[in-house]
């Protein structure tokens, strides 16, 4: 990476895990490779960056994620992208959209590729106050739980599917129908390698873990709900208040994260828009690989990723 000071960005970390604000690079404008660099080795470090006053427009967001990978169609079943761009899914307030981002997820684990970034950019509508996004680090939740308990998560395994949780199949939405009519189901490891830094991850999430594989339902229950109390505590999370202008780039492979929802007390719709960049398969600590159960990867826009048993 250059060091040359005129290309330094102004990295300012939120909290003692989790997010950074990165400052000084203008993102209407192609990103220069050092600026690329150093974005890359900050998110890898804090696992969320966040940028204010960028208003930039789709085309915009969409040169920005090609930066860093390329981009997926917007969502597998429920996507709602602005006219022109496939790739960017729009997320309001007042849509269900919206009300399932209430509960902690990472972004689309249930394919056997789940996305290696999302991008989320605010528009001008946002409200302000409310509609905040919270995040959390789920390599320091794997590296602070008891020697015990970590090898114990290093064997385990996960299936982690689309719907069937919480009533989401009670009512005969357009999103219920499409879900059931072609589900997505993959078994993950609960403890993913990251490729570039060798971390470990306590993969599973709130949104879409099922249950653990090989154990009877009420241990898997009780073992879930532990792992998510873990990668919600407090102190390894960040909070992030949207404003016109902002972005949200977080390493899905590593991240969890919340939309609380107060802004349903609100009268001002919050919309934002998110590009999801194409994963790798997972890894666990045995070298083992995902593999999925029912569907097919979450490939990048126009790239056939072929059939999976």
């Amino acid at each position: 990476m250059s060091t040359l000071a005129s290309t330094r960005l102004d990295i300012r970390p939120l909290s003692v895990f989790t997010g950074a604000e990165i400052h000084g690079v203008d993102l209407t404008r192609p990103l220069s490779g050092d600026e690329i660099d150093q974005i890359k080795a900050a998110l890898l470090r804090w696992k969320v960056v966040f940028f204010r006053n960028q208003h930039i427009d789709h085309a915009q967001h969409l040169a920005f994620a090609q930066a860093f990978g390329r981009p997926t169609s917007a969502h597998p079943y429920d996507a709602n992208p602005p006219e022109g761009y496939p790739q960017i899914r729009t997320i309001s307030s007042t849509s269900k959209t919206g009300r399932r981002g209430e509960r902690w997820h990472t972004d689309v684990t249930g394919v056997v590729n789940p996305p290696a970034g999302s991008i989320l950019r605010a528009g001008h509508q946002v409200p302000a106050y409310g509609g905040d996004t919270v995040f959390t680090n789920l390599v320091a939740a794997y590296e602070h739980l008891s020697p015990a308990l970590r090898a114990l998560a290093d064997t385990l395994w996960a299936r982690h599917q689309f719907g069937g949780y919480n009533g989401d199949f009670d009512n005969q939405s357009v999103y219920a129908q499409r879900v059931q009519a072609s589900p997505l189901v993959s078994e993950h490891p609960v403890v993913r390698v990251l490729p570039e830094t060798g971390e470990r991850a306590l993969f599973v999430n709130p949104g879409f873990t099922r249950r653990i594989k090989d154990v009877n339902e009420e241990e898997s229950r009780h073992l879930l709900n532990l792992f998510f109390d873990e990668i919600t505590r407090p102190e390894y999370t960040a909070r992030f208040r949207w404003e016109p202008g902002s972005i949200a780039f977080w390493d899905n492979r590593a991240t969890a994260h919340q939309g609380p929802a107060d802004f349903a007390y609100l009268d001002v719709e919050r919309v934002l828009y998110r590009i999801t960049l194409e994963g790798d398969v997972p890894v666990g600590v045995d070298g083992r690989h995902s593999n999925a159960v029912l569907g097919k990867p979450f490939g990048a826009l126009g790239v056939d990723t072929g059939a999976v048993a």
